[in-house]
């Protein structure tokens, strides 16, 4: 009886229904012990409510968002035309698509979120690693989205109030009512996870239209401004279609790709709230890749345009908005920021970490724990920093982000599909000397095809302006194809010491 061949084991203790999902035997004590609470343990079938909509509403609500819109821009900013930095988006979340529906299968069938999925292949103990990596990236991402929702804030009170909001001393660079800001929009954050999934469902539910049509109304404001649609699209690349594109392309295209491969990860966390595979499939497939392709359109229009009335390209929304006169289409403007920056903050990086520290001590950290843990690490990691540069934002960050986290997808997808055949044993995802307890908890074949991964990965990447230099300058050839070249080789070799070295029977 081995891990790898689950046909062969009797699995007690879960029911399955008629269309495939699995749960707890009703009536059971659910698991306990020292790796089980109330946040990480399967959603019951019957709470397992969500629609096609409610997940083409997430899409939606998390695509439409500043940061989103920052990456079709920037990629006008470093040169790009439109045709092409839509061309890039859309490819890259048509392949990003694809893991995301693979280890989003899990959700509905179990009902488990991502760090209790990632114990089947890394170990009880061991999904830590992948569950803190893929945490702390979160919390960079939420610190981002905090300091896009103060700045927003920021230039709001300053259009109502005047020169007293805006023009105060500085600290670190900033005015103080900069900071001031990005406190404000952390503590409205904190108040509504607290209120738990629901609430942030029903939030996601009429976020995601207001947003959309906001996006509109700055692509009408920016037509007018440059005297029609013409000057919008008549902006010609920097580039051109020879080597100069193809060299930015790739580099940039990892970055796409890197910026959802977080949630190509933990996915579960949503999907197991799932009514059925159909909803969770289809929602994603008409919720990311069409609404990510439409609103990059809408932002390289835009951005431009400001490239023709500005004579600049002004990548960022909430600068672009503060040149308007008119204090009423400013106001909808920013609110619209704030709408859409709550909607992906919340969803994306928020709900996910709080289940990844509260996996690292279940009886300790709970949900809204881990949530606060979230909102404290992303002040720490200075946001200010990270967004203020468009080439260290989409090659640095975003490239780094996606070749590590695409090792783990590449792993968790090898275990669940390949090996398991997407049959797992609840009640051993908790338990101490289970058949997901390999040695003292760790799946050293998990962290041996994490490690190589990695380092093929992002090992001969630059990390500027972080630092200075590549870690591993032969491996440089291989940094532009970082989160392909992290998957395809976590994935081989995976399955590869797998089924070498067998893990022990349980």
């Amino acid at each position: 009886m081995t891990d790898t061949a689950p046909s062969a084991i009797p699995i007690s203790g879960q029911v399955a229904l008629p269309d495939g999902r699995v749960e707890l035997t009703p009536g059971s004590p659910p698991p306990s012990g020292p790796y089980a609470n109330e946040d990480l343990l399967p959603v019951p079938v019957a709470k397992r409510t969500w629609t096609t909509y409610n997940f083409s509403a997430l899409w939606v609500g998390m695509a439409h968002n500043t940061a989103s819109w920052t990456l079709a821009s920037g990629l006008i900013a470093v040169g790009m035309d439109w045709k092409q930095a839509v061309f890039t988006i859309a490819l890259a979340n048509l392949i990003v698509l694809v893991p995301m529906l693979l280890t989003g299968h899990a959700g509905p069938k179990y009902g488990i979120p991502f760090p209790v999925f990632a114990r089947a292949s890394f170990g009880v103990r061991g999904a830590n690693l992948p569950a803190v990596v893929r945490a702390l990236v979160a919390c960079g991402w939420f610190g981002i989205q905090t300091w896009i929702g103060g700045e927003a804030i920021f230039f709001l009170a300053g259009k109502l109030i005047g020169s007293g909001w805006s023009d105060t001393g500085k600290i670190g660079g900033y005015p103080w009512t900069m900071w001031l800001s990005f406190a404000l929009f952390w503590v409205l954050q904190v108040a509504i996870i607290y209120r738990g999934m629901e609430t942030i469902r029903r939030f996601e539910n009429w976020a995601a239209p207001f947003v959309l049509v906001g996006a509109f109304v700055m692509l009408v404001w920016m037509s007018n401004k440059a005297g029609g649609l013409g000057p919008l699209f008549d902006q010609p690349s920097k580039l051109g279609w020879g080597g100069g594109f193809w060299k930015i392309f790739w580099p940039s295209l990892m970055g796409m790709i890197g910026f959802w491969s977080t949630l190509s990860l933990n996915i579960p966390d949503f999907t197991r709230y799932g009514k059925s595979q159909r909803a969770q499939t289809w929602g994603q497939a008409l919720g990311l890749p069409t609404t990510m392709t439409l609103f990059a359109f809408l932002s390289v229009l835009v951005t431009s345009g400001s490239q023709a009335v500005y004579g600049q390209p002004v990548w960022d929304p909430v600068q672009l908005a503060a040149k308007t006169d008119s204090v009423v289409g400013l106001l909808y403007a920013l609110v619209t920021v704030l709408v859409a920056t709550l909607s992906v903050n919340i969803a994306a990086n928020l709900v996910s970490p709080a289940f990844d520290f509260s996996n690292i001590a279940p009886r300790r950290i709970s949900f809204r724990t881990g949530a606060l843990v979230t909102c404290v690490l992303g002040v720490l990691i200075f946001p200010w920093k990270l967004y203020s540069d468009p080439q260290g934002y989409i090659f640095t960050w975003l490239g780094l982000v996606g070749g590590l986290l695409g090792t783990v997808a590449g792993i968790l997808v090898a275990d669940y599909w390949i090996l398991r055949r997407t049959r797992l044993d609840l009640t051993d995802l908790y338990r101490t000397g289970g058949r997901y307890w390999y040695d003292g908890g760790w799946n050293w074949r998990a962290v041996v095809a994490f490690l190589a991964g990695g380092i093929l990965a992002i090992g001969g990447a630059s990390f500027k302006p972080l630092i200075d230099g590549r870690p591993v300058p032969a491996l440089s050839s291989l940094a532009d194809y970082g989160w392909a070249v992290g998957l395809g080789t976590s994935l081989v070799l995976y399955l590869g010491l797998t089924l070498l070295v067998r893990p022990k029977e349980v």
